[in-house]
C-alpha cells in the first residue's frame, strides 16, 4: 500500500520571534513540503491560548494557497458550532477558487468546554450546533438555493451565489472518531501506536464499506479514503542531538498546550492544568511521549526504520508529522522537514519489509 505524507501544525506561539516572522517563516516550510510532495498541510483551531496562533484558518490558508503549488491546504478541523454556516459556506467556496482545487476541509464540534463558552455557548449543545451547521454547509455547497429550518439556524430560499470548484464540494475531513468519520465516508486523521492502530484501520474500512451505498453519505466523490495518524517528530543528523532537541522542545509545547483564556481565574487555571497532565502533552513527559509514539524523534537511520514499521504494519495509507512545535526554531524544523524528505519518504514509499530497530517503542 502506497503511504502518502502529511503535515499536522497548531501554529504554537513562538517566543523567539514576532508574528508576522512566525507566519513568514512558517509560509517558507510550506514552499519546502510542497516542492518535496508532501500529500496536505492541515491547521488546527483553538482560541485565546499560545496553542494556537493562526486561529481563522481561512486567512492562513489563502496566504499559503499563495506560495504553494500542489500542496493540499485544509483545516482540521474547521470548529463548526463557531462559525455562522453561511459565512463559512463562502470562505469555503473563496478558498477552494484560491487553493485551484486544493482545498481539505476538516470537520469538528471542539472539544474544551472553556472555548464554547468564549462564543456564548452551552458547551452541552456542540453536538447539536456540530450537527446542524454541517447540514448546512453540505446543503449550501451544492445547491443554488439554501433552505433550513432548524434549532439554531433558518434560511429560506437564500441564494447562493459561490460554488466551490471541486464538485460536489472540497473533500471532508474528521480528526479522532474513527466509527464516526468511516460511517459518513470522511477521511480520518487519528492517533494511535503501533499496536493499537492497525484495529482502528481496520475497523474504519470495515464500516466504511458497510454504509458505502448510504443515502446520506459524505464524501461521493472519495474513492479511497485517508486514513492517517499524527506524530510530533523531529529528524537530526544524530540520535542525541535529536533527543536533546527534542526533550527541550516538548516542554514548551507542554507549556502552551493548556487553555489559558482565564488565567486570572484560579479553577479555571487548575483545570487547564489537569487537561495538561492528562492530555496530547502528557504532562510534558517526553520520555512518556517517546513510548507512547506522540513523539517520534532521531536520525533518518531511527525515524526510517519506525515509519517503514508504520506503513508495513497498520495498515493506513497516511503518515502525519508535525514538524514546527514547541519552542523547535525555523532551523530546527526546516532541517528536520529536511532530513525526512531526502531520507525516508523516498525509501518507505517503496515496499520493503518491516524494520527493527532498539529505539522504536514496543508498546502504547
Amino acid at each position: 500500500m502506497t503511504l502518502a505524507f502529511g503535515i499536522f501544525d497548531h501554529q504554537e506561539k513562538r517566543r523567539d520571534v514576532m508574528l508576522h516572522q512566525q507566519y513568514e517563516e512558517r509560509l517558507s516550510l510550506l514552499v519546502e513540503a510542497d516542492q518535496a510532495g508532501f500529500y496536505a498541510y492541515h491547521l488546527a483551531e483553538h482560541h485565546q491560548s499560545p496553542l494556537c496562533m493562526a486561529p481563522s484558518q481561512s486567512l492562513f490558508l489563502a496566504a499559503a494557497a499563495q506560495r504553494t503549488t500542489r500542496l493540499r491546504l485544509g483545516a482540521l478541523v474547521y470548529l463548526l458550532p463557531f462559525y455562522h454556516p453561511v459565512r463559512l459556506i463562502e470562505e469555503i467556496c473563496m478558498l477552494d477558487h484560491l487553493t485551484g482545487g486544493r482545498l481539505q476541509v476538516g470537520v469538528g464540534r471542539g472539544i474544551a468546554a472553556l472555548e464554547h463558552s468564549f462564543w456564548g455557548h452551552a458547551p452541552e449543545e456542540a453536538q447539536a450546533r456540530f450537527d446542524e451547521s454541517l447540514a448546512i454547509l453540505i446543503e449550501g455547497l451544492t445547491h443554488d438555493r439554501l433552505s433550513y429550518e432548524g434549532t439554531y439556524f433558518r434560511f429560506d430560499d437564500l441564494p447562493m451565489e459561490l460554488a466551490p470548484l471541486q464538485r460536489p464540494y472540497p473533500p471532508l475531513w474528521y480528526a479522532g472518531n474513527a466509527e464516526y468519520a468511516a460511517r459518513h465516508g470522511m477521511h480520518l486523521i487519528g492517533s494511535g501506536g503501533l499496536r493499537r492502530l492497525p484495529e482502528t484501520v481496520a475497523r474504519y474500512r470495515a464500516v466504511w464499506q458497510e454504509h458505502r451505498g448510504d443515502p446520506e453519505r459524505l464524501n461521493p466523490q472519495v474513492e479511497a479514503p485517508k486514513i492517517g495518524s499524527t506524530r510530533h517528530l523531529l529528524v537530526a543528523e544524530t540520535d542525541a542531538e535529536a533527543d536533546r532537541i527534542a526533550r527541550r522542545a516538548w516542554g514548551a509545547y507542554d507549556r502552551n498546550f493548556p487553555k489559558r483564556g482565564y488565567e486570572g481565574n484560579a479553577e479555571t487555571t487548575r483545570a487547564g492544568a489537569q487537561r495538561a497532565a492528562s492530555g496530547p502533552s502528557l504532562g510534558g513527559d517526553f520520555d512518556l511521549a517517546c513510548k507512547v509514539e506522540a513523539a517520534i524523534v532521531g536520525s533518518p537511520e531511527t525515524v526510517r526504520a519506525y515509519v517503514t514499521r508504520y506503513a508495513a504494519e497498520t495498515g493506513s495509507n497516511y503518515f502525519v508529522a508535525s514538524f514546527q512545535w514547541g519552542d523547535l526554531t525555523h532551523a530546527e524544523a526546516l532541517r528536520s522537514l529536511r532530513l525526512f524528505a531526502l531520507e525516508i519518504m523516498p525509501a518507505v514509499q517503496q515496499p520493503q519489509q518491516a524494520t527493527t530497530n532498539p529505539r522504536l517503542p514496543t508498546q502504547e
